[in-house]
């Protein structure tokens, strides 16, 4: 992500790492914003923030809007499972850090009125986009999980496979669907990467 810090100068653009580390001199930036700052701010496109700093996020292309969808429609048509899904809500990790997850799926209850979601979703879901640089999706999948999310999947609509994240790392999912454990929640990988083909090529 690059963005202007206070401390570059006229003409020059400063790049910031997760640490917030200044690309040119490799000192600590000074925080631009404070969290109230940020949640009172409107972004076009929506930013997120950490330790101070906004992050732009990749713009998902048609494939990552398309998988958006159909994760809305295959939850609308499990009902009984009193989950509903949000996209790229604003979710406080932390008092340093927002962020904006893919796909949340949480349960229909009151958390539903937070602005922003300070509930752990039920499952997080990221998905993959052209640009996306793996150290980085690692540390928002990390973020999830240090906020208290027990179920993170990250999807990858270019080989249409999934998979789990725990504090171990990415597990490939084999098979064709991703369940949990004592739940009657799964989803159907087929009926999701379904959505990627074109209809007249069905």
């Amino acid at each position: 992500m690059t963005r202007r810090c206070k401390g570059a100068f006229q003409g020059e653009t400063c790049i910031i790492t997760e640490e917030g580390n200044h690309g040119r001199c490799d000192s600590i930036c000074p925080a631009l914003l404070t969290l109230d700052e940020y949640l009172q701010t409107s972004y076009e496109p929506d930013q997120e923030f950490v330790e101070g700093h906004l992050q732009e996020r990749n713009v998902g292309g048609t494939k990552h809007g398309l998988l958006q969808m159909q994760l809305a429609i295959w939850f609308h048509l499990h009902s009984d499972w009193n989950l509903r899904t949000v996209g790229e809500q604003r979710t406080r990790i932390s008092e340093s850090r927002v962020r904006l997850p893919d796909v949340s799926v949480v349960l229909d209850d009151d958390s539903l009125l937070e602005e922003p979601r300070t509930t752990p979703a039920f499952i997080a879901i990221e998905i993959l986009s052209v640009g996306d640089h793996m150290p980085r999706v690692l540390v928002r999948l990390q973020d999830f999980a240090a906020m208290g999310v027990r179920h993170i999947w990250l999807l990858d609509p270019i080989t249409c496979v999934a998979y789990r994240y725990s504090l171990g790392g990415l597990k490939l999912v084999e098979g064709t669907r991703i369940s949990i454990i004592d739940s009657p929640v799964f989803l159907d990988l087929d009926f999701l990467f379904s959505s990627l083909k074109l209809r007249s090529a069905r």
